[in-house]
């Protein structure tokens, strides 16, 4: 088992600055490109991971310390941000970074000293899933959507860069 919460921590702090280093300035096709139809673009999904910090990772992880498994988590709607496209990337990055700040600092107060991240609570579609599955799917649910903007903003190119595209795995 690799889970180490300071390790989780150290890269959950990354993730607004490594977007905002990625998408701020850009031009605007940079952030509306996508993938076809039913995917999702940069803005969008920067959306998702505000939406997460506000309604999936912290009440789950307070469930799982106070209710158990005596609690099943409510579905969390992975689509529910899409009925708000009014900010820019720019706000959408001090919103993720205020919320990510905040979720963190609520974190580890709440995990101080906490020796046991074996406790579960119930998943509406798992059933029994452990803290530290989900401070680890957290971790990597982050770097998932890093990955995912990236992918989308290279494939905005697939066309463009003729014979080295066997070469750009990105692209694939």
């Amino acid at each position: 088992m690799n889970f180490k919460i300071n390790e989780a921590i150290e890269l959950l702090e990354r993730t607004p600055g490594t977007l905002s280093h990625l998408l701020v300035g850009l031009s605007p096709d940079w952030l509306t490109c996508n993938e076809g139809d039913d995917t999702w673009n940069a803005l969008e999904v920067v959306a998702h991971l505000i939406e997460g910090e506000k309604v999936n990772w912290i009440p789950r992880i307070n469930m799982i310390l106070t209710k158990g498994e005596s609690y099943t988590f409510p579905p969390f709607d992975r689509f529910s941000h899409l009925s708000n496209k009014e900010k820019d990337i720019e706000q959408l990055l001090l919103e993720f970074k205020q919320c990510r700040e905040e979720s963190l600092n609520t974190l580890k107060n709440k995990l101080t000293g906490l020796p046991d991240y074996e406790q579960t609570a119930l998943h509406p579609e798992f059933g029994p899933v452990r803290l530290r599955e989900l401070l680890s799917t957290w971790a990597v649910h982050d770097l998932t959507h890093i990955t995912q903007i990236t992918r989308i903003m290279a494939k905005r190119y697939k066309e463009d860069v003729g014979p080295w595209a066997n070469y750009l795995g990105i692209l694939k």
